[in-house]
């Protein structure tokens, strides 16, 4: 199961520092992806998770897999895109298949790099590609409500779906986003799973400072803060200039550098792990002597769905799951110790899969 992130930002914001560094960190990693074909403006990258390092002590696998997540340079974002403006189309409909959004915002002053706009002012940053997004939200969802109201005149079961549609039409006039409408009932769903609405999607602001913006927020991080807040996305403030030289240095040099700039955590690694949390996914392991792997699912579903990921026969022949916890995979040297222990359980099609479970499938063909 991918995890598809649109990367977006206006020019000299710092989005093709931060793709840079993605498309390394892609690139040190490129041979645990051999069936994977890179395209140009996607960086397949792993998700940083030190519990299968330390699986893999007591394992001793061939190799390691993470999981992955995969990022897409949306180009082309210009004012005026949502009526076809530069790239416009076709960065609404890159965007459109994309799980969420990082907006990379300037949080930073430096006089030579030109800004587009012409000076340093994040929240307008933000307002002209929101803007994009609600514009062409907006156009879609007045050809659905003309076809609506023509299919009314016949179904009166049309009646809901029609008014759901104009309250969001009002909403989004506002210009406020879709992830902003209250009124998220069923109704509204299904013409969101039909109409895919860009402002709909989760967004990931990525602040971008300079070095010493690293320890204490500036002006211009907070405001996008407060902005967020408002908007119901998340922030994560990161130096795209450092995030890219992190990338060609070893785990021991890369902790060393965050450590005397003062942070604990690389700003790409942040980034995953809320992309993570705001998606509802989590991990669960599969450790052999071939290869120690995580998979990712959706928080809540169960061990069927959950073996379905692996192979889809899996899940349709699903007999049974053997399952040990993490902590007590470590705990007792891996999967005899844990079995010896009594910390191995034998679960059914109704177990809800729960984040760093190690586990082993048992299935028909």
């Amino acid at each position: 199961m991918g995890l598809s992130v649109g990367l977006v930002g206006l020019p000299n914001v710092g989005k093709s520092t931060t793709f840079n560094a993605l498309t390394k960190a892609q690139n040190a990693e490129a041979q645990n992806y051999p069936f994977c074909t890179i395209e140009p403006n996607k960086a397949v990258v792993p998700v940083p998770d030190p519990r299968l390092e330390e699986l893999a002590k007591i394992v001793n696998p061939q190799r390691i897999q993470h999981s992955i997540i995969d990022f897409v340079d949306i180009a082309g974002l210009v004012k005026g895109a949502s009526k076809g403006e530069g790239l416009g189309n076709q960065f609404l409909s890159n965007i459109r298949e994309t799980d969420m959004i990082l907006h990379m915002v300037r949080c930073f002053e430096d006089g030579n790099i030109t800004h587009v706009e012409g000076d340093v002012n994040p929240i307008r940053d933000i307002e002209i590609i929101e803007t994009e997004l609600i514009f062409a939200d907006l156009q879609q969802l007045e050809k659905k409500i003309e076809r609506l109201q023509k299919q009314a005149k016949a179904d009166k079961k049309i009646a809901p779906l029609l008014e759901i549609a104009k309250e969001l039409q009002k909403h989004l006039e506002e210009l406020q986003p879709v992830r902003t409408f209250a009124n998220k009932n069923e109704t509204y769903e299904t013409l969101n799973k039909e109409l895919r609405f860009l402002s709909a999607k989760p967004v990931i602001f990525g602040a971008n400072v300079d070095e010493e913006g690293m320890l204490e927020d500036n002006k211009y991080v907070k405001q996008v803060k407060e902005y967020a807040e408002k908007t119901g996305a998340d922030v994560i403030k990161l130096c795209a200039k450092l995030e890219e030289e992190l990338v060609g240095l070893s785990d021991e040099e890369a902790k060393e550098l965050l450590n005397e700039m003062g942070v604990q955590e690389s700003g790409l690694d942040k980034i995953i792990r809320t992309a993570f949390n705001r998606l509802g996914l989590i991990s669960y392991f599969t450790a052999g002597v071939k290869e120690v792997r995580s998979w990712t699912i959706k928080r809540g579903w169960t061990a069927p769905q959950a073996a379905g990921v692996i192979h889809g026969d899996f899940e349709k022949g699903f007999i049974r799951a053997e399952v040990i916890s993490y902590e007590d995979f470590i705990e007792y040297g891996g999967e005899q110790g844990a079995k010896e222990a009594g910390k191995m359980r034998l679960e059914g099609k109704d177990y809800i899969v729960q984040d760093g479970d190690v586990m082993h499938f048992r299935f028909n063909v």
